[in-house]
């Protein structure tokens, strides 16, 4: 299942990418020769009106080739006659859809999936943990925590840390209408950092307005997220920390495990990462021939064809050593 998760999930990430490229290319009237998924010898293709689509054998890549993109073209339709603005909209429109998907795919989880709740009953109980030994059952309510009453999920937290932890806790429910007095044997989270019980609250799924707001909202903070962690990568406050394809199949088999919902949550996040990426202005990248057709409208002259090409080649060659390097450090940290 590993396996299969990580091949949709790079074939999602380029596809939703180069379907940016391509779709609004082919409303600016653009002529697209190829549109690639994957990368290496082709397993399949098959000729469209004009353009040509192809699968290829590795799914870590892909391309969007349009007509005047990397050479002259005297076609009409070619993408270097379009106006500026034009090609900065088709450039943009990659890293752009990685983010629409990211915010469907979070639409798919709170709707089909469900948000935990912010109440007090319980949805999930631990197999072996204290909870599940003292009696707690899915559907309970808790109503106190150490003789602190509980209304909603939140408060639950606050209650363990400062409720008497002497071996077990006293854990007040209601089951069925009546009263019960748990003891229970709590934990200590180290990732978490606070006391735990072994219980997970009741998934509620939303309606489609309230889960177009929460896609929306998780995205917006999950970009706040990974800029605040470039920047402070960057600025050298945390250490330098990425992880390439291998370190993705080891995260996606972390997340497989613990059910399609995790899935999920890491290709959108996943998603939005690869938006991000693209944008900052590195050669190669989106991000710097936005920048070289931002520089090009405000001058009003076009920059020399054979220089930008040496300049995304040398960025390219670049990406791809730190793209070896990170795929090394990955295999040293599965073999450690």
């Amino acid at each position: 299942m590993t396996a299969i998760f990580v091949i949709l999930i790079f074939c999602l990430l380029v596809v939703s990418h180069e379907f940016g490229h391509f779709i609004v290319a082919k409303a600016c009237n653009v002529y697209v020769t190829d549109f690639s998924v994957g990368m290496g010898p082709k397993l399949a293709a098959w000729q469209g009106k004009e353009t040509q689509y192809t699968i290829r054998l590795l799914p870590v890549g892909g391309w969007c080739k349009m007509v005047g993109e990397e050479e002259d073209s005297d076609d009409p339709r070619a993408f270097n006659r379009k106006p500026v603005w034009q090609k900065m909209l088709i450039v943009f429109a990659g890293p752009l859809m990685n983010f629409v998907m990211a915010i469907l795919l979070f639409i798919i989880i709170f709707m089909m999936i469900g948000t935990y709740s912010s109440g007090n009953q319980v949805g999930q109980v631990a197999e072996n943990s204290g909870a599940a030994q003292a009696g707690l059952e899915p559907g309970d309510y808790i109503v106190a925590i150490g003789g602190e009453t509980v209304t909603e999920w939140a408060d639950i937290g606050g209650a363990m840390a400062r409720a008497d932890k002497n071996d077990t806790v006293p854990v007040q429910v209601e089951r069925d209408g009546q009263t019960l007095t748990l003891q229970v044997t709590p934990y200590f989270d180290q990732e978490a950092g606070g006391w735990k019980l072994g219980i997970m609250p009741r998934e509620e799924r939303q309606n489609l307005f309230a889960a177009i707001a929460l896609g929306v909202r998780q995205s917006v903070e999950f970009t706040r997220l990974l800029i605040l962690a470039l920047v402070q990568m960057f600025t050298g406050q945390i250490a330098f920390d990425v992880a390439g394809p291998v370190g993705i199949v080891s995260v996606v088999d972390q997340a497989a495990s613990s059910g399609l919902q995790n899935v999920l949550l890491l290709t959108g996040y996943l998603c939005i990462n690869l938006g991000i990426i693209n944008l900052l202005p590195f050669p190669a990248l989106d991000g710097c021939q936005l920048l070289i057709f931002a520089i090009e409208g405000i001058r009003r002259k076009p920059f020399d064809r054979d220089k930008i090409g040496l300049i995304n080649f040398i960025g390219l060659a670049v990406l791809l050593g730190l793209m070896a390097l990170i795929t090394y450090r990955d295999i040293i940290r599965l073999l450690e």
